[in-house]
């Protein structure tokens, strides 16, 4: 057992004597003051009532959601002036974002009211449906081709993106798979290669679509997670190497991405700035014009057709133009919350024996803020341009979906932590 490996079953043991010395206090009548997440009256109906729950949490993601509604809109309401939306509305994307949001929110609640022990029962099953749904999508005539990119599954309303799904997939099949192998984690092939197989599988479904940005942030999930299950730390470092020398190979025999690579170290040469630099250049420009204080809700000149998809995978440059550094920064500081939120809730968890609750938990950060930091940085010229959305913010009904959910997860596992630490049962 390695120094890194030790020190966190140190401290997993510390916070198992803290817990039951607090249940013995508990017993002598000196109970924490933490409310019931169930009201009694209304127990025999099965219905969770959210009577003790991370209130602020919930707050900064209200607020970024109506932000994003707000910026969306600003993004796309000259978009009818293109002959390319010629047909649309000027409320259009703002009226189906609202849409995609009132769904979301409706599976949030429905997704509330699913205990913990069901989604480590069917983490299994889940992942099959997203493999067998990452199949489907690549069938001529079934997946929705947009850009050259075969990524949806049209159904109506909605356009659903499988590899939204596969994200929570992988999250909850790392959590379970971790808590099933528990005892060969330190026996590094038997306890990796069931996992990097998984990935590896994923990993060329999505580049068939082709969605690179999606499998960056599926292998990083499940990397992480290996990573807090106790995975021993020397072969996490050497699985992370090998991961590097894939992606150099994808690199290296790819020259569309090569040519992105070469475009991000030199944006403004002549040769990428009205090519694959067109979009990073147009995006400094709108930081650039932004400031400090920006030029105000809805003064944004590069969403005049100059930055493309300003509302999908650019809209932080919108906020940097029109809100300025305040405008980013608050929303950089409120991504930060958030994630740092839910690793809270996720550790509680684990300080509460729920090994799976909190290894879940755990990768839905991984995912939110690492997906969010990629898109901040390919925003702001620190990483090379990539396909993937702003979380609760850009335009795009699946990803919508599923972040919701997965945020309705963290909350019902921070719902039984709390009851938990009543005395109750989860």
């Amino acid at each position: 057992m390695n120094a890194a490996v030790f020190a966190r079953f140190q401290q997993l043991q510390r916070l198992r004597a803290a817990w039951a010395q607090w249940r013995e206090s508990r017993a002598e009548g000196r109970g924490l003051p933490v409310r019931d997440s169930f009201d009694p009256s209304r127990r025999d109906r099965g219905i969770t009532v959210l009577a003790g729950f991370d209130q602020a949490l919930v707050a900064v993601t209200a607020a970024i959601v109506t932000l994003g509604l707000v910026m969306v809109y600003s993004a796309s309401v000259a978009l009818p002036d293109s002959p390319k939306f010629a047909d649309y509305s000027q409320t259009y994307f703002l009226s189906r974002h609202a849409a995609f949001v009132a769904i979301a929110f409706v599976m949030a609640l429905a997704t509330l009211q699913i205990p913990i022990a069901f989604w480590e029962k069917h983490a299994s099953k889940i992942f099959v449906i997203a493999l067998v749904l990452l199949v489907v999508v690549l069938i001529p005539g079934v997946g929705k081709v947009v850009n050259k990119s075969r990524r949806w599954l049209p159904l109506g309303l909605l356009n659903f993106q499988p590899s939204e799904l596969a994200k929570l997939a992988m999250v909850l099949y790392a959590a379970s798979y971790m808590v099933r192998k528990m005892d060969v984690k330190e026996r590094f092939f038997k306890a990796v290669w069931p996992m990097a197989l998984a990935t590896g599988f994923i990993g060329l479904l999505l580049l068939r679509q082709p969605d690179m940005g999606a499998f960056i942030v599926i292998a990083t999930i499940a990397m992480g997670i290996l990573f807090l299950g106790g995975v021993n730390a020397r072969m996490f470092f050497l699985i992370a190497a090998i991961m590097l020398a894939v992606l150099g190979g994808i690199l290296a025999f790819d020259e569309l991405r090569r040519a992105r690579i070469l475009a991000y170290l030199d944006p403004w040469n002549p040769l990428y700035a009205q090519g694959k630099a067109y979009q990073l250049t147009h995006s400094l420009i709108a930081f650039g014009r932004g400031s400090i204080l920006g030029q105000g809700l809805g003064s944004s000149v590069e969403k005049l057709h100059y930055l493309p998809e300003a509302h999908t995978d650019f809209l932080l440059a919108v906020i940097g133009e029109e809100l300025g550094f305040i405008g980013v920064t608050s929303v950089i500081l409120a991504f930060f919350f958030i994630t740092r939120r839910v690793v809270a809730i996720g550790r509680q968890a684990i300080a509460l024996d729920r090994v799976f609750a909190g290894l879940m938990t755990q990768g839905i950060a991984i995912w939110f803020g690492f997906q969010s930091f990629i898109n901040m940085g390919v925003n702001l010229g620190l990483l090379p341009t990539k396909g993937l959305t702003l979380p609760l913010m850009s335009y795009g009904g699946s990803a919508m979906l599923m972040n919701f959910v997965a945020l309705a997860i963290v909350l019902r596992v921070d719902i039984e932590n709390r009851k938990l630490m009543r005395g109750g049962r989860a």
